[in-house]
């Protein structure tokens, strides 16, 4: 294959012995570094021509120095402040600030001019709001846009000459003042010889300074175009067929030069994907196949799938060279950066910034990661994760800068003051980059040298900051400067080093132009990344940039089609993916420009790829018993089982072995909104509280009213003991207090309205009563202990009850038990925890049934259904809740099966198939 840069620089040598006077203008970086590799294979002795790509040739004839976007966004809210009255916070400008740039920017690229397109936008928008019976409306809204509009005009022309002035500018500014000098750059380099190599779209200064060095006669221009595109109506030679027909320049000289490369035969495969990361994989697993990557490109359409691509690359790979930036969003010290000023801002919202105390979610984010974690675990692993255990024990929903301190008692003298100066009171934006600067300077000591770039690149951004806010000082306070940075820290990259003449390519489109491989990889070739969707960010109305002759999305979408063909012009082996699965975004429609390519070749392969799906028979999950579990379960033979351990074994076995064998507690999560279950101990308690004077005694209506003056507080004070360090005035917590008040007062309510009718006799037995029994099973040698506390036993009416409360929805179908078949059926569980109560209850107080018994639950989100208790019948028969001997011993039996289970050694714990989380 010969490329195209092989070829033009053949037919250059034709007519140029010398290169001491020669430059050529390439489009790209890239693109010079390959010319002039090229160029030395060709040429044995002699000079090299100079090389420059487009923005350095314009700088050249400019005299503009390129601002970097920072450092443009200064300037321009220094010209924007001196020109308004009631000027937008820097954020806010920031916001809007880099459209309006955009705008000019292009512009000034296209040599409009600049009064007469905002004199027409203005124009524009006063005839929107004309109306025939003067009857328009204008919302505040609408004021403020149309405005906006109208005042673009009062901010370019200052912000231009400013930027003149100090010899920098944004790139239409240096096109612009190029345009202006060209005139004397070329009677100044007038023993040159320039040559334009492989350009496509080019903004009209573009073609105006093209067309001016031209005149000059001994200069020449050589575009890469195939003849397949040109000579048809084919989009990609859109341009190029225009230059032809519109430049003076052709008039006297031929058009160069056009290939016939296209129609050869090539391999090309159109693969279809499910989803992004199929796509990477499969490019993945192409690569595999090469053994040499020399004249290898893989193309991402889609650049922002850059880290997956990186993580699915194959061994075989011994060299690469990447041109696009990996992005500052996606590396790990964007995230720490990020946890520093989450915790300033939660401190300013949360109103704690005068105590100088900080939300634990932020800080415990801060210290768990990885590069703090690592400067605080040299001597001690257990620092962070003693104090996060604390932080959970104790509740606390803020920590202080002391509690902090205390963690960094243990850690040298440089990591303890810098780490504390992050939690210092805020004073000015100066000293909080300081504190920033002072963490990167720390953190770089022990790092790889992947990661020193990253903080290096930190480094010189916030340096910068620094630099500007002295000189500026437009970030008033911390929130501005988080917002900035976030947008900031959106757009910009991290570089890439690698030597560009090795190994495989991998490039984003734009950077393929003059370019040639005979091995190419495209993926994302999907509608809506190639070409790009035809939104755009600007504030220039559609029908103003068609006017002005402003390119719009269908001038891009020509110039996708551009470096799409012109990409497979000389390519032998092409591979094209896309993806097919829809989404909101519209993927899953393959790119325009592949439906095109099938219609002008018949030669396609098209395929549809899907990840291999292996099903293997997923193995439910089991723990074998062995001597030590014999010990655990001996152990808790004699410790006693109780209601809910039984149940949760019943639910879920494994889960049983984590808690009673191997006693794993869960983790103390800090409970900044009352947990369900710290509610339900709340209610239990009040209750416990309320009742335990009255055990054995009669209750009355005037009893219950006394319980109901008591309530309130009593509720105050286990929310104070249960919900450690919350607080329960305001929020959530205030609506969970008073649902804990609401179930207790309409319990008290149901009570009072029981008492209420005189012939309902109501005695209190027992509150929160510890009961135990032992029983004996075949099979098992020891006893085996069963205990529990039941929330009250009542005698009402001469019926014995024993009652569960619930905080949860408990109705009568989660308590009829007919048969004891199916008790690991979830439905039966809170049946099977109160029927083991009246077990227990029966047991330890001899009871002899001559009394009759009931047991059930009484739900507080279901009160109305009164006291719910278990019932024996079968479905649609009269309800059977009296409970006796026969059916506990028959009860029992059952459970006793399971409890021989527990401890059968040949038995695994296993995990229920059907287990749903």
């Amino acid at each position: 294959m010969q490329s195209f840069i092989s070829e033009t620089l053949d037919a250059i040598l034709k007519t140029t012995k010398s290169f001491e006077d020669v430059v050529f203008i390439m489009p790209s970086q890239r693109a010079k570094v390959f010319l002039k590799q090229t160029l030395k294979d060709k040429i044995s002795v002699g000079f090299l021509p100079e090389t420059v790509n487009i923005e350095q040739f314009v700088q050249q004839v400019s005299g503009i120095e390129k601002a970097d976007s920072i450092q443009l966004l200064f300037h321009f809210y220094t010209i924007y402040k001196s020109l308004e009255k009631d000027p937008d916070s820097f954020d806010t400008f920031s916001s809007w600030a880099f459209t309006v740039l955009q705008d000019f920017n292009e512009i000034d690229q296209h040599l409009v001019d600049t009064k007469e397109i905002f004199a027409y936008i203005k124009d524009i928008e006063r005839l929107r709001k004309w109306s025939v019976t003067g009857t328009f409306t204008e919302t505040e809204f609408m004021k403020d846009h149309y405005s906006f509009l109208e005042k673009l005009n009062n901010f370019y022309p200052p912000l231009y000459q400013f930027l003149l002035e100090k010899k920098i500018g944004y790139q239409g500014l240096m096109y612009r003042e190029a345009c202006n000098n060209i005139e004397g750059y070329i009677e100044e380099n007038s023993h040159k010889k320039f040559f334009f190599i492989g350009f496509n779209a080019l903004n009209k200064a573009e073609e105006f300074l093209f067309q001016k060095v031209l005149e000059t006669e001994h200069s020449d221009i050589y575009w890469d175009l195939d003849e397949a595109f040109f000579k048809s109506n084919h989009q990609a030679g859109t341009f190029i067929r225009k230059y032809k027909k519109e430049w003076k320049y052709y008039e006297k000289n031929p058009l160069k030069t056009l290939s016939n490369s296209f129609s050869t035969p090539k391999n090309i495969e159109v693969i279809g994907a499910s989803k992004n990361t199929t796509q990477i994989k499969y490019a993945g697993e192409i690569l595999e196949k090469f053994t040499d990557f020399k004249n290898t490109a893989l193309i991402l359409a889609d650049e922002t799938l850059l880290p997956i691509t990186l993580n699915s690359l194959p061994k075989n790979i011994n060299a690469i060279n990447i041109t696009m930036g990996y992005p500052l969003k996606d590396i790990p010290t964007t995230s720490l950066l990020f946890s520093i000023f989450q915790l300033f801002v939660s401190q300013e919202k949360l109103q704690k910034t005068i105590v100088n105390e900080f939300y634990h979610k932020d800080v415990v984010r801060f210290l768990k990661h990885q590069a703090v974690y690592k400067l605080l675990s040299k001597d001690k692993n257990t620092l962070v994760d003693d104090f996060t255990e604390e932080i959970g024990k104790e509740n606390h929903i803020f920590i202080s800068k002391t509690q902090i301190e205390n963690i960094l008692k243990e850690t040298d003298a440089e990591v303890k003051k810098t780490i504390a100066s992050i939690f210092s009171s805020y004073t000015t934006i100066n000293e909080f980059l300081d504190r920033i600067l002072n963490l990167i300077n720390l953190l770089k000591v022990d790092v790889t040298d992947l990661e020193k770039e990253y903080l290096f690149r930190f480094y010189t951004a916030f340096t910068q900051l620094k630099t500007l806010q002295t000189e500026y000082e437009y970030f008033t306070d911390l929130k501005t400067l988080s917002l900035f940075f976030k947008q900031l820290i959106s757009s910009e990259t991290l570089s890439f080093q690698g030597q560009a003449l090795r190994g495989l390519q991998l490039m984003g489109m734009l950077e393929t132009r003059v370019l040639d491989f005979e091995n190419i990889i495209l993926t994302s070739t999907n509608e809506g990344v190639l070409p790009a969707s035809s939104q755009q960010n600007t504030f220039i109305p559609f029908d103003v940039k068609i006017a002005f002759g402003l390119p719009t999305y269908r001038e891009k979408d020509a110039i996708f089609s551009y470096h799409f063909f012109r990409l497979l012009q000389r390519a032998k082996n092409i591979f094209i993916l896309y993806n097919t699965e829809h989404d909101v975004f519209g993927s899953g429609e393959k790119s325009r420009f592949v439906t095109q390519l099938e219609m002008m070749r018949g030669d396609i392969v098209q395929k549809s790829i899907s990840p291999k799906v292996i099903s293997n028979k997923k193995e439910l999950k089991g723990i074998k018993k062995n001597e030590a579990t014999a010990v655990r379960l001996k152990e808790l033979a004699e410790k006693g089982i109780s209601p809910s351990a039984l149940t949760n074994y019943l639910h879920n076995p494994v889960s049983f072995y984590k808690q009673k064998i191997l006693k794993i507690k869960e983790f103390d999560d800090v409970e900044e909104t009352v947990a369900f279950n710290t509610l339900g101990t709340v209610v239990h308690e009040v209750l416990d509280e309320l009742y335990t004077p009255y055990v054995n005694a009669f209750l009355s209506v005037d009893i219950i009213s006394k319980m109901e003056k008591e309530a309130k507080d009593l509720v105050v004070k286990h929310f104070e003991l249960q919900f450690k360090n919350g607080d329960i005035s305001k929020g959530k917590n205030r609506l969970i207090f008073e649902v804990a008040n609401r179930f207790v007062s309409n319990f008290l309510s149901k009570e009072k309205e029981l008492l209420k009718d005189e012939k309902n006799k109501l005695k209190i037995i027992a509150t929160e009563e510890n009961l135990s029994a032992e029983i004996e099973i075949e099979g098992i040698d020891f006893p085996v202990k069963l205990h529990g506390q039941v929330d009250r036993v009542d005698e009402l009416n001469g019926v014995l009850r024993i009652i569960d409360y619930k905080t949860g929805m408990v109705t009568g179908a989660n308590l009829r038990v007919p048969e004891y078949d199916n008790l690991r059926d979830e439905k039966h569980l809170k049946a099977i925890q109160v029927l083991l109560y009246a077990y227990l209850f029966t047991k330890s107080k001899n009871y002899n049934f001559s009394q009759p018994l009931e047991a059930g639950i009484f739900s507080f989100k279901n009160l109305n259904s009164g006291f719910l208790p278990i019932d024996f019948a079968l479905p649609r028969k009269k309800a059977e809740t009296g409970i006796t001997q026969e059916k506990l011993d028959e009860f029992i039996a059952e459970i006793k099966f399971y409890i021989k289970e527990i401890y059968n050694s040949e038995i695994d714990f296993i995990e229920p198939a059907d287990l749903r989380y």
